[in-house]
This record gives structure tokens, sequence and C-alpha cells, in this order.
């Protein structure tokens, strides 16, 4: 899968953008400050997941996105499980980060990411005029490289071993909280957010 220097600075650019609306709405979910990276951006091979994500359990929120532009990729927000309470915490006024996960953080997380990963879409969505929505969230909770290669070998369907992976962290200092979304296009959707962007440059030269 053979990116130019240039498109993946555009695709860069593009997981930026619907970041930057899902830390902000963390953000003021949480009134608190939310720190982010820029986006990493790696083309790799599924054996390799494992190099690229950490081992620690972690309760992942997952999406499908649909809208106007090819099904065919996900959208992740990944949480360790210390941070997933924390962030729980955070948002119901509990203090216990010792307790173990339960229904309450469970069906708090699945709300938690929907709102950030809509937020993330409607970034994105924007700068290439389009309309992208997250299907119903599912959430598991793993060790996240084996649900990932799980979730990656599915959306692959057997054309190729190669898969972009934007990756994307959000921290907080304040609670002490940790979080990635990960963008997982697949092949036809990455061709056509290329695309989309490269319309978009276009226009603003």
């Amino acid at each position: 899968m053979d990116l130019t220097d240039q498109q993946m600075d555009a695709l860069r650019e593009l997981g930026n953008i619907g970041a930057a609306h899902a830390a902000t709405t963390l953000s003021t979910m949480l009134n608190t400050t939310i720190d982010m990276n820029i986006p990493d951006i790696s083309v790799i091979d599924l054996s390799h997941v494992h190099e690229h994500i950490s081992d620690e359990i972690a309760a992942m929120v997952l999406f499908k996105i649909d809208g106007e532009l090819s099904k065919g990729g996900y959208l992740l927000l990944h949480v360790p499980v210390k941070s997933a309470i924390g962030l729980v915490n955070a948002m119901l006024g509990m203090e216990d980060l010792t307790r173990p996960m339960d229904e309450m953080d469970e069906s708090a997380l699945l709300e938690i990411g929907n709102i950030m990963v809509s937020a993330f879409l409607d970034g994105t969505a924007g700068l290439l005029n389009v309309i992208m929505i997250p299907s119903p969230p599912g959430l598991v909770i793993d060790m996240p490289h084996a649900a990932l290669q799980g979730i990656i070998a599915m959306q692959l369907e057997g054309n190729d071993n190669e898969v972009v992976l934007f990756r994307t962290e959000l921290k907080s200092s304040d609670y002490s909280l940790e979080s990635d979304l990960i963008l997982l296009p697949d092949r036809l959707l990455l061709e056509e957010l290329i695309q989309k962007l490269e319309q978009v440059l276009t226009l603003h030269q």
C-alpha cells in the first residue's frame, strides 16, 4: 500500500481535525483541558499490530463508519481499563479507582464513545463536505492487539494483509486519563478519503 508524503500529510491533517473535535467534546464533558498529539499514521502488516498497541487490557468502543463514503472502515475509542474507570468517575462524580468495571461503566463508556466518535466524524465530514455517521457502538474489553487483529481481519476480508492505522492520543493530567482514537479504513475507503482530500486541497490552492 504505497502512499506519497503529500497523501500522508493530508491524511494526518484529516485525522488531526477529527481528533481535535473529539478532544474538545471530551474537554467539555469533563470540564478540563485535554491534551492531544498529532495523529500517527502507519501502514502496517496485520501480523505487526502488537508492535503499535499496548498489551494492557482495555475497553474498546467500536463503530463502523457509515454515510456517503464507502462502508469499509472502523473508528475505535481505546481506553485502558484504569483510565476507563477514571473517565466514568469523572463523568459521574465518583472516586473509587480500584473497583472492577460493571454494567454502569460499560453503559457510560458506550455513551462517551458515541459522543466522541460522532464529533470526530462531524469534523472530518465537514472538511470533506460529505455525511459521515457512526453505526451503533459495540464494546470489547480485551487485550487491544488481539481485538484489533480480529477487527482488521474481518475488515480486510482476505484482500491483503496491510492496513492504515491512524492513532491519536488524548490525555487529561487532571484525571490521569489516557485514551486513543484509532481509525481503520479499508483500501476502498482510504482511496475515497484521499480523493476527497485532494479535491479539497485543489480548491484551496
